[in-house]
């Protein structure tokens, strides 16, 4: 299945620094990658899943990546997403894989990211971060460094209807998806996504240090300094990626 999607998309991936995120990794620490944006489905985090390989070491051969639980709650969906390495992204499974010097993927934008989405406006991408912190935090319990990941080419590889309204974000927030109505390719209701040529590009490694009890201030200190990466890493990449036109928004 991955080795099909990698032809599919025309899968490209830039690594700013490999030799630094393996030899973190080789020092058994576990790396968060924060994959961004959020978009639709998160699909793109199929990059890094081991059977491509598209990591050195351990990270290339162990990757995970963590996914709304709602997902295992479908029959189909639970079978093709456990079949792919995914597993929930709660925060037992986060911590676990964390504490055992295992990496992981996710991405922290959420429903309330696919809330954000404007298709009349497709040249604002608008990302919900600021109030994530809890990812930051357990980052810091571990030591984990934390690497953002930007992915470019997913906007357009499905039409969204995106419903809105506090009884949306209720319900979205307790299923943990958005119940939401899109097209993918050949105008199917919910089929596959359209094939958009994708690049996925990782950043280099926030180093973050182990903190018993960390702090408010020292979260959110981190929190921007991931922020502040994440934007910088976007901006680094935007006109080779084809995004010469497109802005930034974090929220």
């Amino acid at each position: 299945i991955m080795s099909h999607a990698e032809i599919y998309f025309g899968l490209k991936t830039v690594i700013e620094d490999e030799d630094g995120l393996v030899a973190l990794s080789e020092q058994n620490r576990a790396l968060i990658f924060a994959f961004n944006p959020h978009d639709v489905l998160p699909y793109g985090v199929f990059a890094f899943n081991p059977s491509l390989k598209r990591l050195r070491g351990k990270l290339g051969s162990q990757g995970c990546c963590l996914m709304t639980s709602a997902v295992f709650r479908v029959p189909l969906l639970k079978h093709v997403y456990s079949w792919v390495r995914g597993l929930p992204v709660d925060k037992a499974t986060f911590k676990g894989r964390l504490e055992r010097g295992e990496s992981l993927t996710f991405s922290p934008g959420g429903v309330q990211e696919v809330l954000m989405l404007d298709p009349k406006n497709p040249q604002r991408i608008s990302i919900y971060l600021r109030p994530r912190k809890g990812f930051i935090k357990l980052a810091l319990l571990n030591g984990s460094p934390i690497v953002p990941v930007f992915g470019f080419g997913f906007d357009g590889s499905y039409t969204p209807v995106v419903p809105k309204g506090k009884v949306v974000m209720f319900l979205s927030r307790r299923l943990g998806a958005v119940p939401l109505f899109y097209l993918g390719r050949w105008n199917i209701p919910f089929g596959i996504p359209r094939p958009h040529k994708i690049t996925v590009c990782i950043g280099k490694a926030i180093d973050v240090p182990k903190i018993e009890c960390p702090t408010s201030e020292l979260i959110e200190n981190y929190r921007e300094i991931f922020l502040k990466e994440l934007d910088a890493l976007f901006h680094r990449h935007k006109e080779s990626a084809g995004y010469g036109d497109r802005t930034l928004k974090i929220h």
